[in-house]
């Protein structure tokens, strides 16, 4: 018996928005984006919530709902594999769901509970969602409230959004409503890799083990003015074009994230110890350069020659953000 094949995540997303912007005047959502890009770029915490009605929702969720659900679908792609069992997830500051996409299509029969304070954001979330399978909960949900428990929790580039001391409370609040992992994500900038490391040594001294980007609990050995990031490939709709003013068919998000899980946790492990590769690999004709993020929480370069064989054949095809087997 033939099946209809399940259409990828980003067209399915591409769907959904095209349908909830058909009607729409362009020339407000693009001046709610051309805002919202100006306040993301700042990169600081807003002093008013970043979304103050359903046309900047709609804009946001436009402009910046490909790229999350590219970035959080590339980050669980490094990192499920060594995750036990999800069979809930709860996404904090979810807004409208693009965390929430990317952990349905990793776990299509988990249930997922995407909490934010902005209603408009909740109710979009909700009509983007509604022709796709699985159950995905839209809650209200202000700072300092109960976190519902799940085996993971997500926050998605949140911290950003928030003064010093609500980043430390929401990274504490969803270390207290994590029962198998936690993760964290924020824009691949200077300032996001730093909110990383602040999240990721929070869960450290909670007694939680880091296993993805960081194949290693020391310091980050990537130093000023280098920061550790990744990048994932969105390819942009012709609204989005419009709306961002773009002539290119696709963007490269750039993001920082980190992963933990409970210490002592039973997750599997990689097949030996493997370092992270943290740039494009360089290749040239009979050689291929990694800059790698090692075990011993060092970071150094490798070059793979064709006199290597299978490793060579291997290096060629492994991208940023890959495991490399030492």
């Amino acid at each position: 018996m033939s099946t209809t094949p399940v259409r990828p995540l980003d067209l399915r997303l591409r769907d959904a928005l095209d349908a909830a912007a058909a009607g729409i005047s362009r020339a407000p959502l693009a001046t709610s984006v051309d805002r919202l890009i100006g306040r993301y770029r700042e990169g600081g915490a807003a002093s008013a919530p970043i979304l103050g009605n359903a046309t900047d929702v709609l804009a946001y969720a436009l402009y910046r709902m490909p790229a999350t659900v590219a970035a959080c679908s590339n980050m669980l792609r490094h990192s499920a594999f060594r995750l036990p069992e999800i069979q809930t997830v709860t996404d904090l500051g979810g807004g409208t769901g693009a965390a929430a996409w990317a952990a349905h299509d990793k776990w299509p029969d988990a249930r997922i509970t995407v909490l934010d304070q902005v209603g408009e954001a909740l109710q979009l979330g909700r009509q983007l969602r509604a022709a796709e399978p699985g159950v995905v909960d839209f809650e209200r949900w202000q700072a300092g409230s109960p976190v519902p428990r799940a085996d993971l929790v997500t926050v998605s580039y949140v911290l950003s959004e928030l003064k010093q001391s609500a980043q430390q409370q929401l990274v504490a609040a969803a270390i207290g409503a994590a029962g198998r992992a936690i993760a964290i994500i924020e824009p691949g900038t200077p300032s996001g890799h730093q909110r990383i490391l602040t999240a990721r040594q929070a869960l450290l001294e909670a007694g939680w083990q880091v296993i993805a980007p960081c194949p290693h609990q020391a310091d980050c050995p990537v130093r000023q003015p280098d920061w550790c990031h990744f990048s994932a490939r969105v390819e942009r709709s012709s609204v989005h074009r419009q709306l961002k003013g773009g002539e290119l068919g696709h963007e490269d998000e750039k993001f920082s994230y980190v992963v933990a899980v409970p210490d002592g946790a039973d997750v599997p492990e990689r097949d030996g110890d493997s370092s992270r590769i943290l740039r494009h690999p360089v290749k040239r004709k009979g050689l291929v350069e990694l800059q790698l993020c090692r075990p011993d929480g060092t970071a150094s370069r490798a070059v793979v020659t064709k006199r290597q064989g299978a490793a060579y054949k291997e290096a060629r095809d492994v991208r940023w953000g890959d495991t490399w087997p030492l």
